[in-house]
């Protein structure tokens, strides 16, 4: 199901290095300008306990990690999230801006750990209520870019990221399939595109879809709306 909220619900997703962080950002910074209340937040993480998570599913060191126990972890880091974190900012009639959401788990569990993406799919949907974006930004990159990108300046990779080219190109074609199933609701973009040329492709898609929500209100600093 989609937000039945006052407020928006986009979610950034792709592959490593993708630039995920800086589209949130640099779509935040223009909203906010604006005069809406933005709530940029991330995922694995955005809660107490999720932070927690992130750390044991995403930092080296903890030992062995099965599939299934990977899948799971992101299931309850994003379950709290979304109660604790992403419905109330919905209700608030906040933008709320996430860095990954359930596709990330379809594409890197479902696809890329060979779960199947229908079972992490219906997992997730049953973590989070079938709470779902009203959009997702999906920037479409190369495995090697990718790697990179993340790897530049001599930059530690994380778990994940530490994967092999292989397990990337599952993920990037999972990526696109998931966009191609519902077009209407995605914008997918070339993650090698300048990045002010893709902050103005997203800002002008959001802004299309905040003028098709009637009952939006832009609000003041102070919450009131205009």
């Amino acid at each position: 199901m989609t937000t039945q909220n006052p407020g928006l619900f986009i979610a950034f997703e792709g592959g490593d290095g993708a630039g995920k962080s800086t589209q949130a950002a640099a779509l935040a910074g223009a909203l906010e300008s604006r005069g809406f209340a933005v709530l940029r937040t991330r995922e694995p993480g955005g809660t107490p306990i999720g932070e927690k998570l992130r750390s044991l599913v995403l930092d080296h060191g903890h030992g062995h990690i099965d599939a299934r126990t990977e899948a799971l972890i992101f299931a309850a880091s994003r379950a709290a999230h979304g109660d604790q974190v992403i419905l109330p900012a919905l209700e608030r009639g906040d933008i709320v801006l996430t860095d990954r959401y359930i596709d990330s788990s379809v594409a890197y569990q479902g696809a890329g750990r060979e779960l199947g993406t229908v079972a992490v799919r219906e997992l997730n949907e049953w973590a989070t209520g079938g709470l779902q974006p009203d959009l997702t930004v999906l920037l479409d990159v190369d495995p090697a870019e990718g790697r990179l990108r993340r790897t530049a300046g001599d930059a530690a990779e994380d778990r994940l990221e530490s994967e092999a080219d292989e397990f990337h190109a599952k993920i990037r074609t999972a990526f696109l399939d998931l966009a191609a199933d519902r077009p209407d609701r995605y914008l997918v973009l070339p993650a090698h595109l300048p990045v002010t040329e893709l902050t103005a492709l997203i800002l002008a898609r959001v802004d299309a879809l905040i003028r098709s929500r009637q009952s939006f209100r832009q609000v003041s600093r102070h919450g009131v709306a205009l």
